[in-house]
C-alpha cells in the first residue's frame, strides 16, 4: 500500500510541478508525512534529493519556452545554500511539532497570499 501512495505522490507532484511550478515541498513533504509515516525531517529531506531531478526537467522544459530568468536563477541558486545549511542545523535542532506546525503555517500563508493577489490582480492574462 505504501508504494501506490509513493507512486501517486510521485505522479501528483511532478504534474503540480509542471503545471503551477511547486512539488517539493507543498506535495511531496507532506504526502510522505501523512501517507508514508516518514518523520518531518525525512520528508524534508528526501524532498530536497527530489526537488533536485524534478525541477531541472522542469526547468529545462520551461527553458525550451523561454520562461526561465537564467540571472536570477543563478543568483537565488548561488545563495540559497547558505540558508540551507542554517536550515538544516534548525530542521535537526527543532522538535518535529515545531516543524509541522511551521510547515503548516507557512503553507497557510503562502497559499494565502496566493489567493490575495488572484482575487486582485487586474493586469492577468487570459
Amino acid at each position: 500500500m505504501n508504494e501506490l501512495l509513493a507512486v501517486l505522490a510521485a505522479a501528483l507532484g511532478g504534474f503540480a510541478g509542471g503545471l503551477v511550478g511547486v512539488g517539493g515541498g507543498i506535495l511531496f513533504v507532506p504526502a510522505m508525512t501523512v501517507f508514508l509515516g516518514m518523520s518531518q525531517v525525512r520528508s524534508e529531506s528526501t524532498s530536497l534529493l527530489m526537488i533536485v531531478i524534478v525541477a531541472a526537467f522542469g526547468a529545462y522544459r520551461q527553458y525550451g519556452y523561454g520562461n526561465v530568468r537564467v540571472r536570477d536563477a543563478v543568483i537565488i541558486g548561488v545563495l540559497s545554500p547558505l540558508g540551507v545549511v542554517i536550515g538544516v542545523l534548525v530542521a535537526n535542532a527543532a522538535p518535529e511539532r515545531a516543524l509541522k506546525l511551521s510547515f503548516a503555517v507557512l503553507v497557510l500563508f503562502i497559499a494565502f497570499q496566493l489567493a490575495r493577489r488572484a482575487l486582485h490582480d487586474t493586469t492577468a492574462e487570459k
